[in-house]
């Protein structure tokens, strides 16, 4: 079998309490939880690539959620992080709605078509009843088990 979208968001990068966050603190906040998993990924590099995106055109991309994501020289493969909001976050995204999922990844320079994989799998998984499963959950553990089921 293939890669699983739980390989790429690690356990230890889901965090469900992003209520009260900034845009800016949230994003600040998933790349710490990528850089302690891969320091070879810059904190700083990536939060800039990251803000540099971002100011291109939003990675809200409606419905709730957001994929921010940039390229990171550093980093083996791909790693990624979510942050869950109950609340919402102000995102500036394309619906202007808050965002309440954001799907953050950092990808090596090779990881073009997987990237674009993961993007239309998200895109997919927030059109789907798992998403308000995602936004819901009550751990951690509850939103990697969804991502354990989903195929690259």
């Amino acid at each position: 079998m293939g890669k699983l979208l739980s390989d790429i968001f690690d356990l230890r990068a889901i965090k469900l309490d992003f209520d009260g966050k900034t845009k800016e603190l949230a994003l600040a906040d998933l790349i710490d939880s990528i850089s302690v998993l891969h320091p070879e990924c810059g904190r700083t590099e990536l939060f800039t690539a990251i803000m540099e995106r971002e100011k291109k055109m939003s990675t809200g991309i409606g419905n709730g959620i957001a994929i921010p994501h940039a390229g990171c020289r550093g980093i083996a493969n791909m790693s990624g992080a979510i942050g869950v909001s109950k609340q919402g976050i102000d995102f500036g995204a394309l619906d202007q709605k808050p965002v309440h999922i954001i799907f953050l990844f950092a990808t090596n320079e090779k990881a073009d078509e997987n990237h674009l994989r993961i993007l239309n799998l998200i895109l997919k998984l927030s059109m789907s009843q798992e998403f308000a499963l995602i936004k819901n959950a009550k751990n951690a553990e509850e939103i990697h088990s969804i991502l354990s089921r989903v195929h690259l």
